[in-house]
């Protein structure tokens, strides 16, 4: 029998995710944006995925359909990742008709695969003949990648090893290829090393973990302190590359996790810090440069010509996820959640089918969201990694149960030494800082449930059974209460959610003398949609006062009202250079509607910002 439907199945870390189908999602923020991804993202992306020619080409392989190939060398990890997506989503909804299509996709992937176990849809006809010619750009391990990861989650979900069977050949193939004595080189595109960890997780195949350490190890990853710096021996810096360095960053963990190899522990704790010190965005995206798509310098992080991928930012969550399942530090799921809610959502429209590629903290142009982009990239990691949320929110450890996103739904599951446990979890959370938990056991059982107190909390009530608690963990760690619990016991927990205002730090030239507006993990934005009066670029805050206010247009979520100021309408604005204080903007008090990031540019071209300029 397969391991259930768990996104990382380590037996080995000291916390393990919960698997996606002991979750069952309720009414909430994550429900929404799983039904959206279920009724909307998946089905319209496999027919853009056809429609494009992505399943054509594995027909042309197979000999099933004379077609020529299109699309870029890479476009068969698009796929992959939808196969990944739809098999997680199936965790969750038992969508029988979307069960038929999955496996009729399957089965044309398989067919194309090669005698030897090889597998992409580039290297045919003519090209045939040239496998690994040019792995720096060419992105075939990538894929194989996604291959291998997207066959273990249909494993995992449906019990059918017919696309593992194929992975597990290719991944034969592979060791076969690569390794000391025989291709000593790498894919230019990071991704292959932890679809090969956990193919070793998920088969005992230790030639897979060995291979995983091979290419760590070609591109400098064990000793790296910093995240820009790991070049592959002497090859341009493309691992400035954000989404390269995030996975493979990945993979380091990955092959902790499975070695306990110290040196591997230390680099990927040395690489989240600095990252998270000087090289991530508010919103959790990273990636500040259009140049390679790549990680800028300490402190270089401008707004309007931010990068930030929203393939990087979902990379920034699994990076974070792993940790958390390694080390246990609550910095680590508080990342998580703020990549999810901000960096991550902000990629794909309110209409669930409609994408970001890139997305800037401030824009001053048209920039729209789009269903189908020539690299695809974005939308296929988009409708896997919201299928997969139910594997995020939860973690065992031994006798403990740890709530590491808050989110509406029930789980059934077993700490590692194997107690059972259901927690009932009820919260309108990121709106409300109220979250209320009921304990199930089936007979009386000492286990702790720890609770995240997120790093913006500044004040947290907790009670179990109608009884406060005294709050023994500060902001930024988890709550542990550790008690003999009864059926039908009751934990609740407020978490103080003011407006804040969050500055950067001082190196972070851009931001000088502007703030964030943030509330519970939700960073806001100005539109131009909102605050129609005045030009966004000129907008300043003037006060700390804030009101909260339904927004009606975009389906009643919370906003914020505040006051700000901005020039007069005919206020002369004077030459580009002058002499300081010799031009005197006129100023008048405006009305300011705020909104989360994740939500602008939805109600058309508009204007936006997130760093304001903040002068009472």
């Amino acid at each position: 029998m397969p391991a259930r439907a768990v996104v990382l199945g380590s037996p080995r870390t000291p916390f393990r995710p919960i698997p996606i189908d002991a979750v069952q999602m309720r009414d909430g923020f994550w429900k929404t944006k799983m039904d959206l991804n279920h009724f909307q993202g998946l089905p319209v992306l496999l027919k853009h995925l056809e429609d494009h020619g992505v399943v054509d080409n594995f027909r042309l392989a197979s000999g099933r359909k004379q077609v020529e190939r299109r699309g870029p060398c890479f476009t068969d990890s698009d796929l992959f990742k939808w196969i990944e997506g739809a098999s997680w989503d199936l965790a969750t909804y038992g969508d029988s008709d979307r069960r038929e299509v999955l496996e009729a996709i399957i089965d044309e992937v398989v067919a194309a695969q090669r005698p030897d176990g090889y597998l992409n849809t580039f290297f045919q006809g003519e090209l045939a003949g040239q496998r690994f010619r040019n792995l720096d750009h060419e992105h075939e391990l990538y894929c194989a990648g996604h291959m291998i990861q997207a066959a273990i989650a249909h494993y995992r979900v449906t019990g059918s090893d017919k696309f593992l069977s194929a992975a597990v050949r290719y991944a034969d193939f592979l060791v076969s290829e690569f390794g000391p004595g025989k291709r000593e080189t790498a894919d230019g595109h990071p991704e292959i090393e932890m679809a090969l960890v956990e193919l070793y997780r998920t088969t005992g195949e230790k030639a897979y973990l060995d291979l995983a350490g091979f290419f760590l190890s070609y591109f400098g990853l064990p000793g790296s302190k910093d995240i820009c710096s790991m070049t592959a021996r002497g090859r341009m810096p493309w691992m400035r590359h954000a989404v390269r360095a995030l996975y493979l960053s990945c993979g380091g963990v990955d092959y902790f996790a499975e070695t306990g190899q110290q040196l591997y522990g230390e680099t990927v704790r040395a690489l989240w810090r600095d990252l998270t010190s000087a090289k991530m965005y508010v919103t959790g995206g990273v990636g500040s440069r259009y140049q390679w798509e790549s990680i800028g310098d300490a402190y270089e992080l401008p707004n309007e010509r931010a990068y930030a991928e929203t393939c990087a930012a979902v990379a920034n969550v699994m990076f974070n996820y792993r940790l958390a399942q390694s080390f246990g530090d609550a910095c680590f799921a508080d990342e998580m959640e703020r990549a999810l809610y901000n960096g991550v959502i902000s990629g794909v429209g309110l209409d669930g089918k409609s994408y970001f590629y890139v997305n800037p903290l401030a824009c001053f142009r048209e920039h729209q969201r789009k269903e189908w982009y020539g690299t695809t990239c974005c939308p296929t990691n988009m409708v896997r990694l919201l299928a997969s949320i139910p594997g995020y929110l939860y973690s065992v450890g031994e006798k403990e149960v740890r709530v590491n996103l808050y989110g509406s739904s029930r789980v059934a599951f077993q700490t590692t030494d194997g107690t059972p446990f259901v927690l009932d979890v009820s919260t309108d959370y990121p709106w409300d800082g109220n979250v209320d938990i009921r304990v199930d056991v089936s007979q009386p059982s000492e286990i702790t449930v720890s609770l995240r107190i997120p790093w913006w909390c500044q004040s947290a009530a907790v009670a179990v059974n109608g009884q406060e608690i005294q709050v023994a963990a500060s902001a930024g760690n988890y709550l542990p209460i550790k008690r003999t619990w009864q059926a039908g016991d009751r934990v609740h927990i407020n978490l103080g959610m003011p407006v804040m205002l969050v500055e950067a730090d001082p190196r972070v030239r851009e931001d000088l003398c502007s703030v964030v507006v943030q509330r519970g993990p939700l960073v806001y934005c100005a539109e131009s949609v909102d605050n129609p009066d005045v030009s966004i670029r000129d907008l300043e805050l003037a006060s700390s006062d804030f009101d909260l206010a339904r927004l009606d247009s975009l389906g009643g979520i919370v906003g914020i009202r505040g006051r700000g100021r901005a020039p007069q309408h005919s206020a002369p604005r004077g030459p580009l250079y002058r002499p300081k204080g010799s031009v005197n903007v006129p100023m008048r008090d405006v009305d300011v509607v705020l909104i989360p990031y994740y939500a602008w540019a939805n109600r058309g071209a508009s204007h936006m910002a997130v760093w304001l300029p903040f002068r009472t």
